[in-house]
């Protein structure tokens, strides 16, 4: 079976790979992984991000303003909810954050109150974060 991936580059600034190809193509990403994202509503529930480096921007795909989130959700949100500049998740050592970075329609973690634009909000493994409509879950990798 071809390797099929959908990964963008423009400039050289590259994004991590989600993979729909072949499950060893997959294998490379996930090891390298450390934590990933999953949809969990929708018709792209289940959709996987790995998140491989130490700062991870979610948003949407914007060529002409410049702007290419490691986590793009442009194709799995046709409503436009979440901002080009949403949300980013950090690692520090063991420990994740995530802060919103102004974004129109708001970040929110496990349905509690909306996160206030740079202020960084611990994650722990399973937390649910909502981007505009978009449901993502959080997982660590051990």
């Amino acid at each position: 079976m071809a390797d099929r991936t959908q990964s963008k580059a423009v400039e050289g600034h590259a994004v991590a790979p989600v993979f729909s190809g072949s499950a060893s193509s997959a294998v490379s990403v996930a090891e390298a992984a450390h934590a990933t994202l999953i949809i969990e509503r929708g018709r792209s529930a289940g959709k996987k991000f790995p998140l491989t480096e130490e700062e991870s921007q979610i948003g949407r795909w914007d060529a002409d303003g410049g702007i290419f989130p490691e986590i793009d959700l442009d194709a799995d949100d046709p409503e436009a909810k979440v901002s080009r500049r949403h949300a980013r998740i950090t690692k520090r050592g063991g420990d994740y954050f995530v802060e919103d970075l102004g974004s129109t329609n708001g970040t929110f973690i496990n349905r509690g109150r909306r996160l206030l634009p740079g202020d960084r909000h611990p994650l722990r493994d399973g937390d649910e974060i909502i981007v505009g409509k978009t449901f993502l879950r959080f997982h660590v990798i051990r």
